[in-house]
Parts: structure tokens; C-alpha cells; sequence
């Protein structure tokens, strides 16, 4: 119900804040301070606050513009961009977490220990943290509001010990202000991984979002404030250290607070005041994180399971114990630190990118709290360059554990019915790239096939698909269009037919693939329309791929039509399959070339990105010319080596000697290239006129080879000349 929920300060600012000013205030901060000096110290505290700040102006912006439910940060990424990254980093999150109980207790049992003259043993401490996980746990188990009533005293305990701390008077103080690292300190970035788990603190009130009254007003609110006035207090006692306390002590003696307050019995009630109220808060916000990767389906359901008014999510509470058992018997808080720290970067790091990727893509996006992309840019980059530089194994460990289960992931197929980012993010790239594009020139070592396929239906004429798919290869585009011919239409393409359909079946290899099932009046007309009007500026089809019409009963709407491509400057491709001999086992290629015109370079191009298939990679490639009574044999190798250097093609040459004109052209092409698997040559242009007579004469050359691609080129390839034409 709504009135057990909490406000922003009971359910963001207390939990947020308590965690900021924890275990890493009292038990490292003082040490830090004496190995680094003031500057290093500022400096560590600002970096550590860049990433968090852009991270909380991030979560900020997104809880404004969506209703943020249970899970917090694992919510907010999961709705951005899609359940695989948000499941994974949420699990992340969860572990991270989870450890930082573990974090906090084993702070906790140093000073509990410490005070009372105990044993401080790593096995003391192993003890000691875990029967106050037992009482930290338990107390959680019985409910959040219990666990969120004890932290009102735990602040007040905190906010008396900091005063007592200013106001103590000691022997200390040191001969200088400590401004400069010690000549003996430790490296920089090794001191930011034991500190940044202070700042990570306001995870603990965003875990927290399915419990708050109003979260889009509570998460901003409570999560700003939190970090803003924890980056004061360490600023403010950066300075207060360097200035007050001798380094040696700060360095050496663990006890040092206790030793410089005024009243140390409240110091000692602030840290493990603050310790366990850290425990406590993010002991409250893992379960629920864990909670809500179950309700969607990528943990096991058990932990979705719900107690009482507040939901809450006990089963998960078991699993965080675990894990933070785990980090106790580690025993030890540098260690934990710095695990801590690598799993929160992470989450960081993605959580800004994902704010980023919704201010750039999203269409949807109308935050209340508006924030620049830049800051959460630079939040990003700022994550990704520290987790380099703390720990690289580590990072590669973190990428290569989380790169597998996002990938686990996404084999499961995990969708969210209201979407996600990405079709909005690939939707400005694609429009970012058309605009890149638009004005570029052409660069013929860029071309590549963009294919207008009329296919016939692929399931009918599946050898046209294949080669469709074997030129473009997995840089160029394949728009094929399916279409159906409806001569009682009044119109030339029906209303129905202008969306994609999707009840084509295509297997994951035609994936890429643009298919279209068009109904249309006219076959031929509707052909040279689509051929006139599809397409992007930028990304204009280039290239006609369809059936050689060998039996067509209207030879003169073929002839037109394919006149019509050459009017529109296609490179058009017209394949004849040999039923009985299909592409027979793709080990040859021939090409025909006749000495002149533009088809050849085409061909050439063609045979390059043929043989990039794995399936004709080993094909051999025989270039074909027929010498008449005008040519020389030694000046049509040479012309053909050199065409062959400039496509960068091994190929075989054959020169057919054929000067007493014996054999005719329908001879010398069923002697030579029968039992090639794959013919390609250049036909002329057509006369309309004599349609019937041009298509059965190539008919007739066609029916004495294998299959065969015939192709008629574009302006945009330049005629190759033998030397003697030119």
C-alpha cells in the first residue's frame, strides 16, 4: 500500500548518504590521506565524484522520464537498452552489492575488535563479521521499515562523531601540512580502488525505487543531495587531516580518530553506526534487484517471490547472504574494496551510456531533470579508463565473465513488451550514416553491390537468392521483391503490399536480406517502377539481379525493361540456372571477354567478390578471348595480365585462335565453357524492335553451356580497351 512506501529521505537520502559516510570515512580515508597528501587526496575524491556524479545526473534523468519500479539501476538499464544488458549488468550489480555487506562488516569487526583489545586476527575478523551478518540479515528479514528505522539513529550517531572529531584537541598535529604524497606511498590508482567504494554509496537508495512513494521525484532529489553533500564532508576532511594530524599517525595507527576526538565513545558509535548502516543499505537493495532479474524471467523465479505489504524479496535476501559470507571469510577490506569497485565501474559505466544512447536515439525520451549527453559521456568514458587502470586483469576477468552471460542471455531471446533503445539507436545511425553519405563521392575502391532482386518468390527460384547473396557478400544490400502479378488490380501496386512482410520464410543465412511481397498489376511495369523510385539518397541501389526470361511470352516487355535499366544506369544481371547442372561443385569461373566495351570490368568485379564466398573460394578463374585475323596473341596476353593486376585476380588465360573464322561463336562457347560451373559475359544493347530474334539468339548460345550470369554494365565502369583498339 501506498502509505508503507517511503519519502525521499527515509527511502533515497538516509540510505544513500549513510553508505557514502561508511567504512571507507573511518577506516581508510585518515590513511589515504597520509600516504597521498592533500592534492593526490583532492584529486582522488574529485575522480571518484566525476563518475558518480555523472552517474546519479544519469539514473536522475531517466527515473524523470520513466516510472522506475523494483531494482533500481537493474530497471533503469534494462527498459534503456534491453533485457540481455540489463540482466547482466543487473547480476552485476547484485554481486557487487552483495560483496559490499561483506565490505562493511569486515570494517565493522576491525573496530569492534580493535576497541575492545580482541584478537584482530583475519580469522577474529572472519568470525566476528559473520555473526553480525547474522544479526544485520535477520533484522532485514523481519522488514525494510525496521531496517530503515534504526538508520535515523545511526546518522545521528554519525553526525555527532564527525563533530567530535573537529572539535578534539590532541599532541599531533603535524610540524607542516601534509600537501604531497610520502616518498614511501602507494600508487595512485591503487588508493582510488580502496576509496571509490565511498562513493557508491547512492546505489543504496536507488535500490530501493519499488519501495518509494514517488520515485520520479524521490531518485533525483535524494541521490543528488546524497552525493553532493558527501563530496563536501570528504573535501572538507581531506583538508582537516592534512592540516591537524601528523602523517605517521595517520599512517600507522588504525585507532587515530579515537585518539584525536574529543569524545571517542561517539566516534567508536559512528563507525559502526555508519559500517552497519552501509551493511544495511545495500543488504536492503541487492535482494531487490535480484528480485526484479526474476520477475523478468532471467534469474530463477524463486526469488521473485514476495513477503507482506512491501514485497518483500526474502528468498533473494538468502542468496546475498551467501555472497556476502563469501566476502568475509576473504577477510580482508582491501581486497573486498577493490572487488567492490571493479563491479560498481562497470555498472556505472554502462548505466551513463545507456542515459547517453536514450538522450541520442530515443524518441520517447522527455525527462524531467534534463541532462547534457555530454555529461554522461564523459561519466562513461571516465569509468572505462579507471577500470583500466585499477586492475586490467581484473577488468578483463569482469569483461569475459559478464561478455558470457549476456550472451546467455540473448540465446534465451529475452524481450520486453514495451521495447527497448536499440531500434531507436540503430534508427540514428542509419540516419546519421545517410546523412554522411549523401554528399560523398563515389570511390570505385568502395563499390559494392546494392541489389535490386526480383526474385520471383525465393521459395520458387531459391539458386537467385543464393546468387544475390554470393555478390553481395557481407558489405553489400539485397532488397528482394517478390511480385505478384494481379491483372484484375485497377491500381499498379495494391495498398496491402506497400509494408514488409514478415510470412516469408527465410532461413538465419538470409539474414540482411530486405524482402518485400508486392501485388501488382503488371510485372513488367511494376519491375521498371521499383527500379525507377526505390532507394536512399546515399544508398541508391546500383545493381538489377533477375532470371534470364528464356520461355517469356512477351519478349518485347522483357526487351523494353531491360532498356529501362540501362536508361537508369544500372549494372543489370540477368542469371540463366542450368537446372540439371545447377553451380555444378563451384570450381570454375569463366569470363568472356570480347577485347572492348565496359561489361568486362564489371565482370572482373563480380568474379572478385564471387570468389570472397567460402563456397567459391578455391574456384578457379580462366579468363576467355577469342582472337580473329586482327589480333595478336602476345598483345592480348599482355593486355590481359595487366587487366588481371589491376583487379587483383589470378586467373587463367585463354586466347581461342579462331582467325580463319571455322567455328562460330555458339561452338567455341559450347567447347570451352560446357562443364564450367559458373559463365559470365557481356551482352550488348538491345533492339526492341527485333526482341524475339535477340533473346533466342542468346537463348541459343545459353543452351550450350552450364549456368550462366549475363551482365550489362553501368556508366560507372570504364571500358576495357585491348592496346591495339586503343
Amino acid at each position: 500500500m501506498k502509505s508503507n512506501k517511503f519519502g525521499t529521505f527515509g527511502g533515497v537520502f538516509t540510505p544513500s548518504i549513510l553508505t557514502i559516510l561508511g567504512v571507507i570515512m573511518y577506516l581508510r580515508l585518515p590513511w589515504i590521506i597520509g600516504q597521498a597528501g592533500l592534492l593526490a587526496t583532492i584529486g582522488i575524491i574529485l575522480l571518484a565524484h566525476l563518475i558518480s556524479i555523472a552517474t546519479g545526473l544519469s539514473v536522475s534523468s531517466i527515473a524523470t522520464d520513466k516510472k522506475v519500479k523494483t531494482g533500481g539501476t537493474y530497471y533503469i538499464i534494462s527498459r534503456s537498452l534491453g533485457l540481455p544488458i540489463g540482466g547482466t549488468l543487473g547480476l552485476a550489480l547484485f554481486v557487487g552489492l552483495s560483496f559490499s555487506v561483506s565490505l562493511y562488516l569486515i570494517g565493522f569487526a576491525e573496530s569492534f575488535l580493535g576497541f575492545w583489545g580482541f584478537d584482530n586476527s583475519q580469522n577474529s575478523i572472519r568470525i566476528a563479521g559473520t555473526l553480525i551478518l547474522l544479526v544485520v540479515t535477520a533484522v532485514t528479514f523481519i522488514g525494510a521499515k525496521l531496517a530503515i528505522k534504526t538508520q535515523y539513529y545511526i546518522m545521528a550517531a554519525i553526525a555527532l562523531s564527525l563533530i567530535s572529531i573537529a572539535l578534539g584537541k590532541h599532541d599531533y598535529n603535524p610540524t607542516e601540512p601534509l600537501i604531497f604524497p610520502l616518498t614511501t606511498s602507494a600508487p595512485f590508482i591503487l588508493l582510488f580502488g580502496i576509496f571509490f567504494p565511498a562513493v557508491t554509496g547512492f546505489e543504496a537508495g536507488v535500490s530501493m525505487s519499488g519501495d518509494l512513494k514517488d520515485a520520479k521525484k524521490s531518485i533525483p532529489v535524494g541521490t543528488i543531495s546524497a552525493i553532493v553533500f558527501g563530496l563536501i564532508v570528504y573535501i572538507l576532511m581531506a583538508f582537516f587531516f592534512s592540516y591537524t594530524v601528523s602523517p605517521e599517525i595517520l599512517v600507522n595507527d588504525p585507532n587515530v580518530l579515537l585518539k584525536i576526538s574529543f569524545m571517542p565513545e561517539i566516534v567508536i558509535a559512528g563507525i559502526w553506526g555508519a559500517t552497519l548502516s552501509s551493511a544495511f543499505g545495500s543488504i536492503l537493495g541487492a535482494p531487490r534487484i535480484l528480485q526484479a532479474t526474476s520477475k523478468d524471467r532471467i534469474t530463477p523465479k524463486i526469488f521473485a517471490k514476495g513477503y507482506g505489504q512491501l514485497n518483500e524479496p526474502r528468498n533473494a535476501l538468502g542468496l546475498s547472504f551467501l555472497i556476502a559470507e563469501v566476502g568475509i571469510l576473504i577477510g580482508d577490506l582491501d581486497v573486498i574494496a577493490r572487488i567492490v569497485a571493479i563491479f560498481f565501474i562497470t555498472t556505472y559505466g554502462i548505466l551513463n551510456l545507456s542515459a547517453a544512447i536514450e538522450k541520442w536515439a530515443s524518441s520517447d525520451y522527455y525527462p524531467e531533470f534534463n541532462v547534457p549527453i555530454w555529461v554522461s559521456l564523459i561519466g562513461s568514458a571516465a569509468c572505462f579508463i579507471v577500470m583500466i587502470q585499477l586492475d586490467f586483469l581484473a577488468m578483463i576477468g569482469a569483461t569475459l565473465i559478464l561478455g558470457l552471460l549476456f550472451f546467455h542471455l540473448q540465446r534465451k531471446e529475452l524481450k520486453l513488451k514495451s521495447g527497448d533503445t536499440w531500434g531507436g539507436f540503430w534508427e540514428a545511425v542509419v540516419r546519421y550514416g545517410l546523412i554522411r553519405l549523401k554528399n560523398r563521392p563515389r570511390e570505385w575502391r568502395n563499390w559494392r553491390p546494392n541489389i535490386i532482386l526480383f526474385s520471383g518468390g525465393s521459395y520458387a527460384r531459391p539458386y537467385l537468392l543464393e546468387m544475390a547473396k554470393i555478390l553481395a557478400g557481407r558489405l553489400g544490400l539485397i532488397s528482394n521483391f517478390d511480385l505478384i502479378e494481379n491483372n484484375s488490380a485497377n491500381m499498379l501496386f495494391t495498398k496491402a503490399g506497400q509494408s514488409v512482410n514478415t510470412d516469408i520464410e527465410e532461413s538465419d543465412d538470409d539474414e540482411g536480406i530486405f524482402t518485400r511481397r508486392q501485388e501488382c498489376r503488371d510485372v513488367y511495369e511494376g519491375m521498371e517502377v521499383i527500379a525507377s523510385i526505390y532507394g536512399f539518397s546515399g544508398i541508391e541501389p546500383n545493381t538489377t539481379l533477375m532470371g534470364w526470361a528464356s520461355n517469356t511470352k512477351e519478349p518485347k516487355n522483357f526487351a523494353r525493361l531491360i532498356r529501362s535499366f540501362n536508361k537508369l544506369d544500372y549494372n543489370s544481371m540477368f542469371l540463366h540456372y542450368n537446372d540439371d547442372a545447377g553451380f555444378g561443385k563451384r570450381k570454375r569461373i569463366d569470363l568472356w571477354w570480347r577485347g572492348a566495351g565496359n561489361n568486362f570490368s564489371l565482370a572482373l568485379t563480380l568474379a572478385r567478390f564471387i570468389t570472397s564466398n567460402d563456397d567459391w573460394r578455391n574456384a578457379e578463374i580462366r579468363l576467355l578471348t577469342i582472337k580473329d585475323n586482327l589480333s595478336s596473341v602476345r598483345v592480348l596476353e599482355n593486355e590481359a595480365n595487366r587487366v588481371l593486376r589491376t583487379f587483383r585476380l589470378d586467373a587463367v588465360i585463354n586466347i581461342i585462335d579462331n582467325t580463319e573464322g571455322k567455328k562460330t561463336i555458339y561452338e567455341i562457347f559450347k567447347e570451352e565453357s560446357q562443364t564450367a560451373d559458373l559463365s559470365i559475359f557481356g551482352i550488348p544493347p538491345i533492339d526492341e524492335k527485333n526482341a524475339e530474334e535477340y533473346i533466342n539468339n542468346k537463348n541459343i548460345l545459353l543452351k550450350a553451356v552450364g549456368t550462366t550470369l549475363l551482365v550489362n554494365a553501368s556508366s560507372y565502369f570504364k571500358e576495357i580497351k585491348s592496346a591495339e583498339e586503343e
